[in-house]
């Protein structure tokens, strides 16, 4: 019997290289996209897999409870949120329904696609969820000087890191897994679509981000970052989050106190 994998934003990019990973890899697939006749076009290329195509917006409350009622009643052997928009801009600027936008396929849409896929999944005994998030999670300490500034997209890729490595130790011991990439700058429509130019940029293949996502699974990491030669470097970044966790008391810091 086929695995199944059901893959978000798949019309493109990131996501298309996953699907086109899962379909060599013998999955059925359940491809997800805006885009209907991309969509159509991924499933006409590949006969070999039983690909099933799903047009949903999950920019929106109808997209996403369309695709979380197939995460919940779909024996998913893999889900992968890849689904994103940009919309790179100061906070300030970032209109109100793009500010929306952005945090329902990055935040809520991820969220809530997850909750209904690992309930079946822990029944059945396995199963492993895929978020794709991105360097610029741990972009906010930056200086003002570097790069545009993108709270709120910086921030829903943090949220992706942090929910993640939370959901994965509430999974230990179910056979249930769940992981996070995090690329750096990635050939893909997604900031052309934007208007950036880019080409000029050194960049990474998808295929190179689903390889590394993959790898990383097998390494037992639940957190992948494809383009970082050195491990310890988000390890360090692990441990003085825990240390800054555990340094806390109910007692005010010293610095804090006046007089």
């Amino acid at each position: 019997m086929s695995k199944l994998a059901l893959v978000t934003g798949a019309t493109s990019g990131i996501g298309r290289a996953f699907a086109e990973r899962f379909a060599a890899d013998g999955y059925d697939l359940i491809v997800v996209g805006r885009r209907r006749d991309r969509l159509e076009e991924f499933a006409a290329a590949h006969p070999e897999a039983d690909v099933r195509t799903v047009t949903a917006d999950l920019s929106t409350e109808d997209g996403i409870d369309t695709v979380a009622a197939y995460c919940a009643d779909e024996p998913l052997d893999m889900l992968v949120n890849n689904a994103g928009v940009s919309h790179y801009m100061p906070l300030a600027d970032l209109p109100a329904a793009k500010a929306r936008e952005l945090v329902n396929v990055k935040v809520l849409a991820p969220t809530l696609l997850t909750r209904a896929a690992v309930g079946g999944m822990q029944r059945r005994g396995g199963g492993t969820v895929v978020n794709v998030a991105g360097m610029i999670a741990f972009s906010g300490p930056a200086d003002p000087s570097v790069m545009p500034r993108r709270a709120v997209y910086a921030g829903t890729l943090a949220h992706l890191v942090a929910m993640t490595q939370t959901l994965s130790a509430e999974l230990q011991g179910t056979g249930v897994r769940a992981h996070v990439v995090c690329p750096g700058v990635v050939a893909t429509e997604f900031h052309s679509s934007q208007g950036l130019d880019l080409s000029a940029v050194p960049r990474m293949s998808p295929e190179d981000v689903v390889s590394g996502a993959l790898r990383g699974l097998e390494l037992g990491e639940t957190v992948s970052a494809p383009g970082v030669e050195d491990r310890r470097l988000l390890d360090d970044v692990f441990a003085a989050d825990l240390a800054a966790f555990a340094g806390q008391s109910p007692e005010l810091a010293a610095r804090y106190r006046v007089g």
